[in-house]
């Protein structure tokens, strides 16, 4: 009978090493506790309320980062700075006047990057363009102007996300067009479909760093309503002053934490986010919910005495809004280490959706998505079941080079852009719930990822 048995065994197909029933009893304890964990609200009262927004080479950005580093050694995890040099952007004292037709003050952000107005401010004709094409239109009727943009950015829709791509580019390169053809400043329609006018600041781009001329953001509403004026034959003129300024780099850090593995311990998953903001509101959802997520995944294992085949660690990278140098100087710095995948959460802490993936391999990011496809029951408890692929993080994706699985913990984003980079990203705006939900996927993802015998995106090996 045994004779018989053995060689229908050795035929049988092998296990899957990918089986939702292999990871269950883990991800269960780990969602439950992530789910009932209350350090989680707490630790994001104590980023956002008591140290607030986080501009890099600011007092309050390192004072973020020695919290960060406290508060992890505190739940027995290792805990490394690393060190790197960022550019300190000093906004200044700034303010926007209309002046013609009439007198009134408008709302603004000086966008990072942006340099000063001259001493005591600047007074131009305002022009409009609402693309390349119209800006061209525009000719030598540019110089000794302010250019204003004005590209609206579609409604969120579900099917499609967000229109943010489509419209940052101005924000983004703006101030370098309209000084070449002799413009003495910018204003760009904040990059949201909804507003309570409220401007929106973001990074701005020149071929040497620093713009040459001013450049600020202005609420949809007055961009809407200064076309308007335009467009009726109107001459609209503002006073713009700012005191915008790059005062050299700082010395800030990355935060790096982690939890080595019991069998490949060279092996790392990566999860992460970036404590930096920008220098208005709490920087809630951009980023500190995406540092409290990681924080909490390593907590949530650590407590649970779960660990993984593979290092999962935590990386708080600096300096993302304004400079990219502490994902940059991670890349460099961690060459030698086999970077398995790695997640960003970096688009809010509302309710989880699901993953993007990719990596420089489109084959292997399908196997990848194939595999995750696969795993969606682990994630069904928070309808966070959607799989694709799409851009991962600006902060992993220096990592892709090496080969790493690159993931983005993606929310339901319908609101996200109402608050992007403005006054208005404070706590109050996150769900404390949510929050919690966020720690249990990506505790989750990181718990697969490490554990998982072989790599998401490899085959695997021959039995």
């Amino acid at each position: 009978m045994i004779a018989l048995l053995l060689p229908l065994a050795l035929l049988a197909p092998p296990a899957d090493p990918f089986a939702v029933d292999t990871f269950r009893p883990a991800v269960d304890r780990i969602q439950q506790a992530a789910l009932a964990d209350e350090t989680t609200w707490l630790r994001m009262q104590q980023l956002c309320d008591d140290i607030g927004h986080r501009l890099s080479g600011s007092k309050h950005l390192e004072r973020a980062i020695e919290w960060a580093k406290a508060t992890l050694e505190a739940d027995g995890i290792r805990v490394r700075l690393q060190p790197v040099k960022v550019p300190r952007w000093v906004r200044g004292e700034e303010s926007l006047r209309l002046v013609a037709p009439r007198e009134e003050p408008l709302p603004m952000l000086g966008l990072g990057w942006s340099s000063g107005t001259p001493k005591g401010g600047l007074t131009a004709e305002v022009v409009v363009a609402t693309d390349e094409a119209s800006f061209e239109a525009l000719g030598d009727r540019v110089r000794g102007r302010i250019v204003l943009f004005d590209n609206p950015m579609p409604a969120y829709h579900p099917a499609h996300g967000p229109g943010y791509g489509e419209t940052v580019r101005f924000r983004v390169k703006g101030a370098a067009m309209v000084a070449e053809k002799g413009g003495v400043g910018v204003l760009v329609r904040s990059v949201t479909a909804r507003s309570l006018r409220t401007p929106h600041t973001g990074a701005q781009a020149s071929a040497d760093g620093v713009s040459k001329i001013p450049a600020a953001a202005i609420t949809t509403e007055d961009a809407d309503r200064i076309h308007r004026m335009v467009k009726r034959g109107q001459t609209v003129k503002v006073h713009l002053q700012m005191g915008a300024r790059l005062e050299g780099e700082a010395l800030s850090h990355n935060v790096v934490a982690e939890i080595p593995g019991r069998e490949r311990p060279d092996e790392v998953v990566v999860v992460g986010g970036h404590i930096d903001s920008w220098d208005v509101g709490q920087g809630a959802h951009d980023d500190a919910g995406g540092v409290v997520m990681a924080m909490q995944t390593l907590r949530t294992l650590k407590r649970l005495g779960l660990t993984p085949r593979r290092t999962v660690r935590a990386v708080l990278f600096t300096n993302e809004e304004n400079g990219l140098k502490g994902a940059l100087a991670y890349a460099e710095a961690e060459q030698k280490t086999r970077h398995v995948a790695a997640i960003e959460a970096d688009i809010g802490a509302f309710a989880p959706t699901g993953y993007s993936v990719e990596h420089q391999d489109p084959q292997r990011a399908g196997l990848a998505l194939v595999r995750l496809h696969g795993l969606r029951p682990l994630f069904a408890p928070f309808d966070a079941t959607r799989m694709e692929a799409g851009f991962s993080g600006a902060d992993v994706r220096p990592l892709m080079p090496a080969g790493a699985l690159l993931l983005g913990h993606r929310t339901d984003m319908a609101r996200y852009f109402d608050v992007h980079h403005t006054a208005a990203d404070t706590l109050d705006k996150v769900d404390p719930l949510q929050m919690r939900q966020n720690v249990a996927v990506m505790a989750t993802m990181a718990w697969v990822l490490a554990e998982a015998p072989g790599r998401l995106d490899q085959p695997a090996p021959a039995p």
